[in-house]
């Protein structure tokens, strides 16, 4: 097992000093599985360092996304999450000191992934002869499509393809209504069921619109043309649209005295939208297990883990 001694700048910033490092042993770390796939494989990096490079056993707990995480990292049954995403989630507020929060969960530092939301429709819908809705540019724009978007569970409304999971908080229900949109939000439950549905409809050409978010493998596959909505307001939330997500790894406050070394490595990570799109088309698309991807990364790109690591 390695034995770190110091921290590098990362941990540095989160107020250790380099004395504090004292190596931990051998503890096991409870660190919820996000619930799509670049939070997965966000956490599936540093953990896999911390086993393989560090001599720590990870418990790896599946639970969905959002209040429940923060909740679990206050009371101390759960250690850390990864990549929260600032838009998603009020919870942030409560807990996190930079966010106005108490505190009770302190943020490491940035991912490194930067995102950005809307909803989207395919080019072939907008763009070129024959386009169905050429007009179609803004949220608000879908009111004179309605017929175009309807759907047997929909009625007289059009159909749009929301958040696929609830806990990411996305209101999209709530904005339709405030933005006075007549389209009913349809909520799949996966990631997995709501990529399925977009590609199907894209293969038969059909109309869709759904919510997406970059980085993602679903703009290297399909043309998708973002919806314009409002600019975001914290005060107008949700009648409008998402700001641009820094996101960020966060946990419990006793992990920096208690496990310095996890802290700094969580705290000097920094994966790019690059990677982490890689990683991802590789799982969603090509089908490969989630650890062997991650290996693989691993494996390919040792210089740039190393230099997280406390010395």
């Amino acid at each position: 097992m390695t034995k770190y001694m110091k921290f590098k700048a990362g941990a540095v910033a989160l107020g250790l000093s380099a004395a504090a490092a004292v190596p931990a042993q051998a503890d096991v770390f409870n660190v919820p599985d996000a619930d799509w796939t670049g939070g997965l494989v966000t956490c599936r990096i540093l953990t896999t360092i911390m086993e393989e490079e560090m001599g720590h056993k990870v418990r790896h707990i599946t639970m969905p996304s959002g209040a429940g995480v923060y909740e679990g990292l206050r009371s101390g049954d759960l250690d850390f999450a990864c990549e929260g995403w600032p838009s998603y989630s009020s919870s942030k507020e409560e807990y996190i000191s930079e966010y106005g929060g108490d505190g009770s969960v302190i943020k490491f530092g940035n991912v490194g992934v930067v995102g950005a939301s809307s909803y989207y429709v395919p080019r072939y819908l907008v763009e070129g002869d024959g386009a169905p809705a050429p007009d179609l540019k803004t949220l608000q724009d879908l009111n004179n499509y309605v017929d175009l978007f309807k759907a047997l569970e929909t009625g007289d409304k059009g159909r749009i393809l929301g958040c696929p999971v609830a806990a990411w908080e996305c209101d999209d229900t709530k904005r339709m209504e405030m933005l006075g949109v007549n389209f009913m939000a349809v909520e799949l439950g996966s990631e997995t069921a709501h990529w399925a549905e977009v590609q199907a409809a894209y293969a038969r050409h059909e109309p869709i619109v759904a919510y997406a978010w970059e980085p993602h493998w679903i703009h290297a596959e399909l043309d998708l043309v973002p919806l314009e909505l409002p600019p975001y307001s914290d005060e107008a939330w949700p009648a409008t649209g998402w700001p641009e997500d820094v996101t960020y790894n966060y946990g419990r406050p006793g992990m920096l005295t208690e496990h310095p070394d996890v802290a700094a490595l969580i705290a000097n990570s920094n994966l790019t939208n690059a990677m982490q799109a890689t990683m991802i088309h590789a799982i969603d698309v090509e089908g490969r297990d989630v650890d062997e991807v991650v290996q693989e990364w691993l494996e390919n790109n040792e210089d740039i883990w190393r230099a997280w690591l406390p010395n």
